[in-house]
């Protein structure tokens, strides 16, 4: 059926990049993008990066919006809907729930991406309310919080040494704050990119004085409710399961996250049997005619890893797949499998980390280690006799030939000999 109207779902970075793919692709229809935050779509990284440094060019805590209301509205002739929350979703009708109203569309993209997970009792939308000094990072708003109470100098505890509570560690450490990091695992991140890259990342926390508290988890949260008319619950400090108590004036969680898909269920849309996350095939289509999805909240078939299912929450990976999940939604017969390298990158106290390719390998290999002298690491990832990931520190040259070996499906032997050979800076 012809498209007359495209409804996108989900004003991220993967949904903006959905409706400018199909304005570009000379779609002249009704273009509907649906956003829950009132802001326009913008970077995140910057969030947890430049937004928190005390040296960043946006460090005053400015919103790195991609592209303003009034291009999105003028320019690109998009109907946009923000500040509004999509409930439900009819396939047969095809129409999307905005609570009372119902939105129909000839061709839908799901970009709703992710929600992250809150420690009991400190979801603002449970039954307690919001518990004051408890926050994740992931809205400009949250961000916000987060400079503030580096700025004020707080005793900060970070829970979860992922790489978004690594970089809260990171700006609280280059104010000269002391910050403790909680990870309920004996080797942080062996979940996402295996013990290998986890003990490297150890030593950069300790190197840099971050009190890292491994192999341990939170027990609770201490609060207080100061005098006042407001009486809002506010965070005192965190008790951990080794019955240890820190004093916080600011939590920072960082434990994970969830697909936003909770609007899906019931709709017919296949769902993830665990996380809930939309499946799709190699091309983004859902199993529902019309239906496509792609970024944080998208199982996508990869052929680069013999189809195997991926659900990325990286950058690169929300633009390239909202992009083409508008381009095949416009025409389904001219859809091709989407081939691209995963990439991701997290800064740390100085050092630039980066990921390319998939972690799943029969075996991941530190093949250059020279951290603790002031040069670079490199770990590779091996599948069979083929590479088919790498992980680097500080050494970006190296790590960009790799992910064209990672897509050429480059020997693992070659791959080695490479990084092995390659210049590594000299010390700092």
């Amino acid at each position: 059926m012809s498209v007359e109207r495209m409804v996108v779902v989900g004003a991220s970075l993967a949904g903006l990049r959905a409706v400018e793919a199909a304005r570009r692709a000379g779609y002249d229809g009704e273009l509907v993008l649906v956003g829950d935050e009132v802001h326009a779509p913008y970077d995140r990284p910057p969030l947890s990066k430049a937004f928190l440094d005390p040296d960043g060019e946006r460090g005053a805590g400015a919103v790195a919006q991609f592209r303003s209301e009034e291009v999105l509205r003028d320019e690109l002739r998009v109907d946009l809907r923000l500040g509004t929350r999509a409930t439900g979703l009819d396939t047969t009708a095809r129409e999307v729930l905005l609570g009372d109203e119902r939105l129909p569309y000839d061709a839908l993209v799901i970009a709703t991406g992710s929600v992250p997970r809150w420690l009991p009792g400190t979801d603002p939308a449970g039954p307690d309310g919001p518990l004051e000094g408890v926050t994740q990072l992931r809205t400009v708003e949250d961000a916000r919080r987060v400079r503030e109470a580096l700025e004020a100098g707080a005793r900060i505890v970070v829970v979860g040494a992922g790489f978004i509570g690594s970089e809260v560690a990171s700006a609280a450490r280059k104010r000269g704050l002391p910050v403790t990091v909680v990870e309920a695992l004996d080797v942080p991140l062996t979940r996402s990119v295996g013990p290998e890259v986890g003990v490297a990342c150890v030593e950069l926390h300790r190197a840099a004085g971050t009190d890292l508290r491994l192999g341990v988890g939170v027990a609770g949260l201490d609060e207080e409710t100061p005098d006042g008319p407001d009486g809002r619950r506010r965070v005192r400090a965190v008790r951990l399961t080794d019955g240890t108590t820190l004093p916080a004036d600011l939590v920072v969680l960082g434990i994970g996250v969830r697909p936003a898909t909770d609007w899906l269920e019931g709709s017919g849309v296949a769902l993830h049997d665990g996380d809930r996350g939309v499946l799709v095939d190699a091309t983004l289509a859902t199993n529902v005619p019309g239906v496509w999805a792609a970024g944080d909240m998208a199982h996508v078939e990869n052929p680069l890893f013999d189809g195997e299912q991926h659900r990325l929450e990286h950058w690169t990976n929300a633009a390239d797949h909202g992009a083409a999940a508008a381009r095949h939604a416009l025409d389904p017969a001219a859809a091709e499998p989407v081939v691209t390298v995963p990439y991701f990158w997290s800064d740390w106290y100085g050092h630039r980390l980066q990921f390319v390719g998939t972690p799943r390998a029969d075996e991941a290999r530190v093949v250059v280690d020279d951290l603790a002298t002031g040069g670079g690491l490199v770990v590779l990832y091996r599948r069979a006799d083929r590479v088919v990931g790498a992980f680097v520190v500080d050494l970006p040259r190296v790590v960009m030939k790799l992910r064209r070996r990672v897509l050429d499906r480059g020997p693992w032997k070659e791959a080695v000999a490479f990084a092995t050979g390659s210049e590594v800076p000299t010390p700092r």
